[in-house]
């Protein structure tokens, strides 16, 4: 037999039973759907967390008061009873260390913003004028905080868009004066809209000078201090220097925590990587019982085709023949099932994507490759014993039966 007539043998097979050969595709295009939807979001999360972090600043490394195992990443552990908290001067320190290019400290509170009778609650950042920089922060109006000694705190803020557009509507907000808390600040610039990221909504962000910050709260103490290094590669000696620093300065004690930010993504890009790989193989779980579903759809169409599969032995068809033509029948199934899943993925895909523009919700390649292959191979697999079954008939008896 021809390859054209086992193809053609095949094609005729599948579509003398429609209902049949329905269950099987549909089958096996839903574990194909099923692995590249849950890869696309396992992976989109990936992405979404590097991102986040790569929003943040690149080179960080970041000292948090309090000696913490886990890194610190409670925001309960803003207040902490330490020793000795962290300065100012503790950070003006750490400019003199090498690999450095630029440190902020970092002051936070709540406070009330107000102007022309309108009010609301805001959350205060002080720092000094490489925060912008650091946080890759852009101005969509006026400039930054003044590059003033960092003890002395001007009355000054930069806000976010929100806040602009809450207090002054079409109005330009530079140069205006506003209150916050009980201080008189003048608007020097406004933040470009970036939205929410790792909890902290920026464009409701009030910047100001962080010794003014310490005034406004009376707190002599630092939230954190953003250090951005020359390099990647001069990120691990950049965090040995500042907490050899911070030892001298603090006593002989390390009573402080320095994380840097490739340690937290390498950890959550493991993390999440694990969960991808985890719900991939969950979804792999529904290509083993499609592939059942095919052996036995093939097992009945040998029954069914007894008369068939005697006629073409008795005009001389070896059993290799056979076996070829309902193999290539399950390899059919499961190339079509396997495509119109892949197809079916990709529009859930997509429609994720729509509904949640910032999650990027794409399947990695080698989860459509793996699903697809995968697919086709448990199609092969399962087919094999049908397809024995059917090269081992008796060419007289499966004619009588017919």
């Amino acid at each position: 037999m021809r390859l054209a007539d086992t193809l053609r043998f095949a094609r005729d097979a599948a579509a003398g039973y429609p209902l049949r050969t329905a269950l099987s595709v549909l089958a096996m295009s839903i574990g194909v759907a099923a692995v590249v939807i849950l890869t696309a979001l396992g992976d989109g999360a990936r992405r979404y967390v590097v991102g986040q972090f790569a929003s943040i600043g690149t080179n960080l490394v970041i000292v948090l008061p309090g000696r913490s195992g886990t890194g610190g990443f409670n925001p309960a552990n803003a207040i902490t009873t330490t020793p000795r908290d962290l300065t100012i001067d503790d950070a003006a320190a750490l400019l003199r260390a090498a690999g450095v290019r630029r440190v902020a400290p970092l002051a936070v509170g709540t406070s009330e913003i107000s102007f022309g009778g309108r009010l609301r609650e805001v959350m205060v950042a002080g720092s000094v004028s490489d925060f912008l920089p650091i946080r890759n922060f852009e101005l969509v109006q006026g400039s930054g905080l003044p590059d003033d000694d960092w003890s002395r705190g001007a009355p000054v803020a930069v806000i976010g868009a929100t806040i602009r557009d809450e207090l002054f509507g079409g109005e330009p907000a530079v140069g205006k004066l506003v209150r916050v808390g009980d201080r008189r600040l003048r608007v020097v610039g406004v933040l470009k809209p970036v939205g929410q990221g790792l909890g902290l909504n920026t464009d409701e962000l009030v910047i100001v000078p962080v010794a003014l910050a310490q005034a406004m709260f009376n707190s002599n103490t630092l939230f954190r201090i953003l250090i951005e290094a020359t390099s990647r590669e001069a990120i691990p000696e950049v965090k040995e220097r500042a907490l050899e620093i911070l030892r001298q300065r603090h006593r002989g004690e390390e009573d402080v925590t320095v994380i840097t930010q490739d340690a937290i993504l390498a950890t959550f890009d493991k993390l999440l990587g694990t969960l991808t790989l985890g719900v991939a193989g969950i979804a792999a779980i529904s290509l083993a019982v499609a592939g059942i579903l095919v052996m036995n759809v093939m097992l009945v169409a040998v029954t069914q085709r007894t008369g068939e599969i005697g006629l073409l032995k008795a005009l001389g068809a070896p059993a290799r023949t056979i076996r070829l033509a309902f193999l290539t029948e399950a390899a059919m199934l499961s190339t079509v099932g396997a495509l119109l899943g892949y197809l079916l993925g990709e529009s859930g895909a997509f429609a994720l994507r729509q509904f949640f523009p910032v999650f990027p919700a794409y399947p990695p390649d080698w989860a459509v490759i793996a699903g697809l292959g995968t697919a086709l191979v448990t199609g092969l697999l399962f087919g094999v014993m049908p397809a024995r079954r059917a090269a081992r008939l008796d060419p007289v008896q499966a004619l009588m039966k017919h």
